[in-house]
């Protein structure tokens, strides 16, 4: 290396080493680095604390999931919206949403009442195709003709919604099985804008 390439390099080096090793001592103390810690709060003997027996409950067993699974009939789920439209505009604009079909299908309606029973499609496609083993070695060839019957191999779940006045609005509730009313309801507020 030429002088010139020394006499740059060796002073950056040593400024270098300078300004990293000074950082400290230019560094103020904080008030709080130099904060301890006071007494903890003592509840006034006027005062009761609250009850925390309860507070862990551990349910019976069978009372949980598997208990809920092994009911023959689950209780209906109801889930709902609020829309700033009168129950008679609510029931038209959820009608032809309704009406594309991609929820399912609508069994039923009253305009009186504002209702539509809906047979929610459960599942996508992935669910129509067989598995792997199932199409490289051909079983269950003759269950695919049977299941493509009930609206390919697809199980159908019964939804009632329901559009009553609420306020100023109207008020949607769907009751039925809870996939079903989840999709359903999820889908509508996606679509109509609502929270």
């Amino acid at each position: 290396m030429k002088k010139t390439s020394y006499a740059l390099v060796v002073p950056a080096l040593l400024l270098s080493v300078l300004v990293v090793s000074g950082c400290g001592a230019f560094r103020s103390k904080k008030d709080w680095e130099r904060a301890q810690q006071e007494a903890p709060l003592e509840i006034p003997p006027g005062l009761d604390t609250p009850s925390t027996s309860a507070a862990l409950v551990i349910p019976d067993v069978g009372a949980g999931a598997s208990g809920a699974q092994a009911q023959t009939g689950a209780a209906p789920v109801s889930d709902g919206f609020v829309l700033t439209d009168a129950p008679d505009a609510a029931y038209r604009r959820i009608g032809e949403l309704l009406s594309v079909g991609d929820l399912g299908k609508v069994t039923a309606h009253d305009d009186s009442t504002h209702t539509y029973q809906i047979a929610v499609s459960q599942g996508g496609p992935s669910e129509e195709r067989p598995g792997l083993f199932r199409r490289m070695f051909g079983g269950g060839k003759h269950d695919d003709a049977e299941s493509g019957s009930s609206s390919n191999g697809r199980k159908q779940r019964s939804v009632v919604l329901a559009i009553n006045e609420s306020g100023t609005g109207s008020e949607v509730r769907a009751q039925g099985d809870a996939d079903g009313v989840r999709r359903v309801i999820d889908a509508l507020k996606s679509r109509m804008g609502s929270k």
